[in-house]
């Protein structure tokens, strides 16, 4: 039995197996490090083995992919500076192969897919954790979470904020029928309910700024080009001078005082404090790829002591420029900038000055959670989780996906029809 190639890598008729590829990605990202090596393979499985489906597929516009395989490659090169040359060489093959199942996922699953599968899985890992029923007491704020089967509150909060936003998506963009409508309501009632009950401040924060810039720019499909841009920079500026108001007025203390935080936010302050200042040791090019979380090292482990993180792992600055500073330096803390912004400006641009597309909202919005995340959150830097693969995607797909073109075989003389007299 001869299987289709279609059915595997054409994303016009992929959508059962990018659905589950996809599925299992989310699965494993949210948990590798509790069910172990089996799920990173199951991720592999899903990915690469497309490359022998159809290679051609893969080659075609690669040139667009520089900026991404550059930073992989400067990750991988900064063993040769590394303060831990073992740990960054693992880690940085990793990343570098997570990149790779990335770009794959951009050239053979379509945007309506990717949704689809996400929600899938994460309504499976949200279910999960709910079973499981974990809660964890914080003792720099004094709060008690939910965390589930996750690590942390601010993971499990992610995912429940990601489940909101692909429902949401889904429904004014993608839905046909009625149907959907049923089948997202179990999926958007529990992303919320896990939201609210993990407490975690930046997700629930995020998530209405992110839904509120979606819908202005699914109202801008019905101006002309010339207008859209016009309302995009008339509210672009109005939100600007609002913030700005705000935060005079005081409505950063508000806000943080209703998730129970202070200025200080929960310590993050002290510890960007501290990032900035190893940051200095090594400016230019870092103490090397995953190599200052390290059990062992003297400054790790006085953090880990000071912010009670008793299993010595899994810990991180709280903001991605300042962790890249650190790791890769300066040279680092650019290429990332510069993937962040070239991804969400390529597809801001995309809907204001091209024909209005829903993939184009769906991912400028994607990018936009990304980007306010990444002040308070380090998403996009480690393989094998969300952040960085929705980053990578969404970076891929700014390029045009290669479409399949029918081979042209000329007729040969003898099989021609003779002309008729």
């Amino acid at each position: 039995m001869k299987i289709p190639k279609s059915i595997l890598v054409d994303p016009g008729k992929n959508s059962v197996y990018g659905s589950f590829a996809v599925a299992v990605s989310v699965w494993t990202f949210s948990y590798s490090v509790v069910f172990g090596q089996l799920l990173i393979l199951a991720y592999y499985a899903v990915w690469l083995p497309l490359i022998l489906v159809d290679h051609r597929r893969f080659m075609r516009h690669l040139s667009s992919a520089w900026l991404p395989l550059l930073f992989a490659a400067y990750v991988c090169l900064s063993i040769f500076w590394s303060a831990a040359p073992g740990m960054t060489a693992r880690t940085g093959v990793q990343y570098f192969s997570h990149i790779v199942c990335a770009y794959i996922a951009a050239r053979t699953v379509s945007v309506r897919t990717l949704t689809i599968g996400a929600l899938v899985g994460i309504f499976a890992v949200l279910l999960y954790s709910l079973k499981v029923g974990a809660y964890s007491a914080d003792v720099l704020d004094g709060t008690y979470n939910f965390v589930g089967a996750f690590a942390s509150k601010n993971q499990v909060g992610f995912v429940g904020s990601l489940g909101l936003y692909f429902g949401v998506v889904f429904l004014a963009f993608y839905r046909r029928g009625r149907l959907g409508l049923i089948l997202m309501a179990p999926v958007l009632l529990l992303s919320a309910y896990i939201l609210v009950i993990s407490h975690s401040a930046t997700s629930i924060a995020s998530i209405p700024a992110v839904l509120a810039l979606v819908a202005l720019l699914a109202m801008s499909k019905v101006l002309s080009r010339r207008y859209r841009r016009v309302l995009v920079l008339v509210g672009a500026g109005l939100l600007a001078v609002v913030a700005v108001v705000a935060l005079n007025l005081g409505l950063m203390d508000f806000v943080l005082g209703i998730f129970g935080k202070d200025s200080t936010l929960t310590g993050r302050t002290y510890l960007w404090g501290q990032g900035w200042n190893a940051a200095w040791k090594s400016p230019v090019l870092g103490v090397g790829y995953a190599a200052y979380w390290v059990q062992g090292f003297s400054e790790a482990e006085r953090l880990w002591n000071e912010f009670y993180i008793t299993a010595r792992t899994g810990f991180h600055f709280h903001n991605t420029y300042i962790e890249a500073l650190v790791e890769l330096g300066f040279v680092g803390a650019v290429l990332v900038s510069l993937i962040i912004l070239r991804t969400l400006f390529g597809h801001l641009a995309a809907v204001v000055l091209k024909t209005w597309q829903a993939d184009s909202v769906v991912l400028a919005g994607v990018m936009v959670l990304l980007l306010i995340r990444s002040f308070v959150e380090v998403d996009i830097l480690n393989p094998y989780i969300m952040g960085s693969f929705l980053l990578y995607y969404s970076y891929f797909r700014l390029a045009p996906v290669p479409v399949a073109q029918r081979r042209r075989v000329p007729v040969g003389l003898a099989e021609a029809k003779p002309a008729q007299a």
